[in-house]
């Protein structure tokens, strides 16, 4: 195992013992999110607030495509990509704004305040730097190199002014989240992002169903719901995180927090890119259609992380705040959690993305998508995983351990991703992806400590996944061979998940269960849960 001192946020010298005794006294009245349940509480809040926004890209994708073409949204989502890259000049300020007012739960408001207040005015002047950078870059990317029917172009080329505008309420809206999630109000915050998301979605939709399919439409109406989002956002964090207190700028905090959010920064430069260059190249290559075709399976594969961010993101505070043993303790746990939670899930997809694809969009685009689809949620449970050990990481003050794992594998997943596109197209491009994030976890959760104990959790999971995998390859869906072999494969996937969950899982469960069959059950099951 490997073991790290706790540090200061941002700093280098280790906790004074007093210090780390506050850290570890046991929980009082004078602080309820220090309550034992308030993890699973804010994890719930977490899932519901990425649940309903699913829902309703589920419903809401299949529309776009029928009103703007194919093309079009393949168009609409590289832009995405592009104003999420370009989130990269947050310099790390959101996640350091959570880790420090996580850390500062004792202190005054003031002192928050005055961390807050610092990396807001940081992040703006950063956003704007980011947005006039992203000006000339987007033009040239969408004018010269993007391959793309030119009757698109022109509407493309006038939306780049908007995604500009758009790079600063980004920068600013992650420190607001940042403080938020550090305060945990993870309530407050789910309602406000699914209510920006949803925002986000159909306002754009209600535009394009009026008549007006143009990109330089689509992209404000997008924007004007991010504005509404940042704004409920800001109103929030003046009752949380602020109270009132006066702006106040502090030249420490500015040093601390961007030394802790430089390795962030980092972390966040060459993940993205690594994530997103597939898509960038095969559009280039191959055209808007290509990225459809990947990009489909891909946003559907990446849905299943919504169980390890909702776990991950509510236990980052209560890892900012506690010694090296019990961060480890409360990593395995949410290791064995998301285990026994995400397993059933990914072998449920992997078994039934082509068919669902199918019904969803059309056959010929399931054809082509599904297989990716299965390699790219292999992937993906494999990252659920290695994010326990990047939020342990970051959350200890260790974020320079993340940074340099995604460094040292930038140049072998490029070397790979190249290989992969020219010798198998898109799918070779998702196995490149799968490949990658097991190294990742690998090194992560190596650093973080828990490799050994992760690995034994991952063995019997990794046996039937790799079982659904190959029923899914061999198989014809709606066959009758295809649906016993799913009916038996997912019944001993949730058997398995039965027996390996954690006990207060299970006992949650049974009362769960027991209150639904018997409404007058004691509650003494869910106190034990």
């Amino acid at each position: 195992m490997v073991h790290h001192r706790i540090r200061r946020p941002g700093e280098g010298h280790p906790l004074s013992t007093a210090e780390v005794a506050a850290r570890s006294a046991p929980p009082t009245n004078e602080h309820p999110n220090q309550h034992p349940l308030s993890i699973r509480r804010n994890t719930a809040y977490n899932l519901l607030g990425a649940l309903v926004p699913l829902a309703v890209s589920l419903v809401t994708v299949p529309i776009y495509l029928g009103l703007i073409g194919e093309a079009r949204y393949g168009v609409l989502a590289i832009a995405w990509l592009l104003l999420g890259y370009f989130g990269l000049f947050d310099l790390g300020l959101g996640r350091a704004t959570a880790q420090r007012i996580a850390a500062l739960h004792d202190a005054s408001a003031a002192e928050r305040a005055e961390t807050f207040w610092t990396a807001l005015a940081i992040n703006l002047g950063l956003g704007v730097v980011g947005g006039l950078t992203l000006w000339p870059i987007a033009g040239y990317f969408f004018g010269h190199v993007f391959n793309i029917d030119e009757m698109l172009r022109p509407e493309l080329l006038a939306a780049v002014p908007w995604l500009t505008l758009a790079v600063p309420m980004a920068t600013v809206s992650g420190v607001l989240i940042g403080a938020l999630q550090g305060r945990e109000r993870f309530l407050e915050l789910n309602l406000i992002s699914v209510s920006g998301t949803v925002g986000f979605q159909l306002l754009p939709l209600a535009v394009a169903a009026a008549g007006h399919i143009d990109l330089g439409v689509l992209v404000p109406a997008a924007m004007l719901a991010r504005l509404l989002t940042l704004l409920l956002l800001a109103w929030r964090c003046r009752t949380d995180v602020t109270h009132g207190q006066p702006v106040r700028l502090a030249p420490a905090q500015a040093v601390n927090l961007l030394r802790f959010g430089g390795w962030v920064t980092l972390t966040a430069l060459v993940g993205p890119m690594m994530v997103i260059l597939d898509r960038f190249i095969i559009g280039a290559t191959a055209g808007a259609r290509a990225v459809t075709y990947y990009t489909v399976p891909f946003n559907l594969a990446e849905r299943s992380t919504v169980i390890p961010r909702a776990i991950t993101s509510a236990m980052f505070p209560r890892l900012a705040a506690v010694r090296d043993q019990e961060a480890i303790h409360l990593a395995h746990e949410g290791l064995r959690t998301i285990a026994v939670l995400v397993t059933p899930l990914t072998v449920f997809g992997v078994l039934l993305i082509e068919p669902f694809i199918a019904w969803w969009i059309s056959p010929s685009i399931a054809e082509r998508s599904s297989p990716v689809g299965q390699i790219l949620l292999v992937g993906f449970w494999l990252q659920g995983f290695a994010g326990v050990s990047f939020a342990q990481m970051q959350a200890q003050g260790r974020p320079d351990i993340v940074a340099k794992c995604y460094l040292a594998e930038l140049l072998p997943y490029f070397a790979l991703l190249y290989l992969g596109l020219h010798l198998a197209g898109v799918t070779g491009a998702a196995l490149a992806f799968s490949i990658r994030a097991a190294v990742d976890y690998v090194l992560l959760a190596g650093f973080a400590g828990t490799l050994r104990a992760s690995l034994v959790i991952l063995a019997p999971p990794s046996g039937l996944l790799t079982l659904a995998v190959l029923i899914a390859t061999i198989s014809t869906p709606g066959s009758q061979a295809w649906g016993l072999s799913l009916a038996i494969h997912f019944g001993l996937t949730m058997f398995w998940a039965y027996l390996s969950a954690p006990s207060a899982l299970r006992n949650s469960a049974a009362f769960a269960l027991a209150k639904r069959t018997k409404p007058n059950v004691p509650s003494t099951l869910s106190k034990r849960a």
